[in-house]
């Protein structure tokens, strides 16, 4: 039976206790940071030296990002780490150097949500003392496993008779899709054999390995702001050039789009608003929306319709409106020789009871740019499932996780690592 050690526990839950969302990640680069410092690496890369910094998406304005770095400076994180954070360049990237050997990299992301966590008294974080301390954000999705998985990996690593080269990136903004494309473009992947990324759950059980999800759905992300006039809502109202009657059509006529049948196509408006009283005609309103396809080409397609349903209904109103991609990632599918090292590693692991080649995610993730770019410069990569049991599900208030998916987790793919540098023997 695989235990958890207990200062991997006892890290997850500081992560969980500091929840941080996309580009605000201070405290937990700088707990990441510690843990690497401790095991002793050759390299490691933080802020604008692991990303680039110019493809970054869906950053918060300087306001938000001052309010984080003063709250991760609160939680005891020192002024020289977050100057090397500034600006929310967040996220590092550790590599471990063994002589001859392929290069492989692990991918683990480590933003929370923003929302608010359960205070439920039978919610475990509120039962054991580690709930998440601002009622802003919340790890609602595992990643603080994640992280605390990459740290395991790497202590594992550093401690064996690995031959080669291994990164386990940190990255950051997974959630809003803004992460992926900035690590891709640093240059770090661009000598990587083999890649692994991972999550935890997906409704798969603690004692469960999925060798290589597929199924990740192609999605885009945006921002569709409303431009009218306003005027007095009784007196004159035929002033008025109303954007949330423009709003209101796009909303209608998005789930309108006519689906595709060459594969699954997806299209949800998730957060609208606009206005400022009952008596006057709205002058602004917004749509943040996405869309998704079970391919990029079907991504695209859906992108395309849906620019055509938001400019239909603002020239219907006489509003303008502007449209930004806050966010976007393709689809990837896993390579079969790693499929089958994962399956394998999975298997030497006393704790695994349930073993998957692949399933379906119905989801989408911003590792598909990491993924493809390896693919794409003649390397392998795959996007391992490690299950773990979860009340609650993801993205909810009650969400956690079985923290012994932490030690399966980090067997099964500390395994796989090794497995991947024998084959180059």
């Amino acid at each position: 039976m695989v235990e958890t050690p207990e200062h991997l526990r006892e890290l997850r839950r500081d992560l969980h206790r500091h929840p941080e969302p996309a580009w605000r990640e201070f405290y937990t680069t700088a707990r990441v940071l510690e843990e690497v410092e401790r095991i002793g690496v050759d390299d490691v890369f933080v802020g604008p030296d692991a990303i680039a910094s110019d493809v970054r998406a869906g950053v918060p304005d300087e306001e938000e990002l001052a309010r984080w770095r003063e709250r991760a400076s609160e939680a005891g994180v020192d002024d020289a780490t977050l100057d090397r954070l500034d600006d929310g360049h967040t996220g590092a990237i550790a590599v471990l150097r063994r002589g001859d050997g392929p290069t492989v990299a692990l991918r683990v992301d480590i933003d929370a949500l923003p929302r608010n966590e359960s205070t439920d008294p039978d919610h475990q974080p509120v039962a054991e003392g580690f709930r998440a301390e601002h009622d802003d954000a919340m790890h609602a999705c595992g990643h603080d496993a994640h992280a605390t998985i990459g740290i395991g990996v790497l202590e594992a690593i550093a401690d064996s008779d690995f031959g080669g080269t291994l990164k386990v990136i940190f990255q950051p903004a997974e959630e809003v899709i803004g992460g992926g494309r900035a690590i891709t473009d640093s240059g770090h992947l661009d000598d990587v054999d083999a890649l692994l990324a991972i999550h935890v759950g997906l409704g798969h059980p603690t004692g469960e390995v999925v060798a290589g999800i597929d199924g990740i759905l192609a999605v885009s992300n945006f921002r569709a702001e409303f431009e009218g006039g306003s005027a007095h809502a009784g007196g004159h109202p035929d002033r008025g050039r109303n954007a949330v009657q423009a709003m209101a059509t796009a909303v209608q006529n998005l789930y309108a789009i006519p689906r595709h049948g060459d594969g699954m196509t997806r299209v949800n408006a998730g957060d609208v608003g606009g206005g400022s009283a009952s008596n006057v005609i709205p002058e602004s309103a917004y749509i943040d929306g996405e869309v998704r396809g079970e391919t990029t080409r079907l991504m695209e397609y859906m992108s395309e319709r849906a620019d055509d349903v938001l400019e239909s209904a603002a020239e219907m109103h006489d509003c303008e409106v502007t449209v930004e991609r806050t966010g976007e990632a393709p689809s990837a599918d896993p390579d079969e020789g790693l499929l089958d090292v994962v399956y394998d590693a999975a298997g030497e692991v006393s704790a695994v009871d349930s073993r998957l080649r692949s399933a379906e995610l119905g989801g989408s993730e911003d590792a598909t740019y990491l993924m493809r770019r390896v693919q794409e410069q003649g390397g392998e990569a795959t996007f391992v499932g490690i299950g773990t049991n979860h009340p609650g599900g993801h993205h909810t208030a009650t969400f956690d996780i079985d923290e012994a998916s932490i030690g399966i987790g980090v067997e099964v793919l500390s395994e796989a690592i090794l497995s991947i540098a024998g084959r180059e023997e």
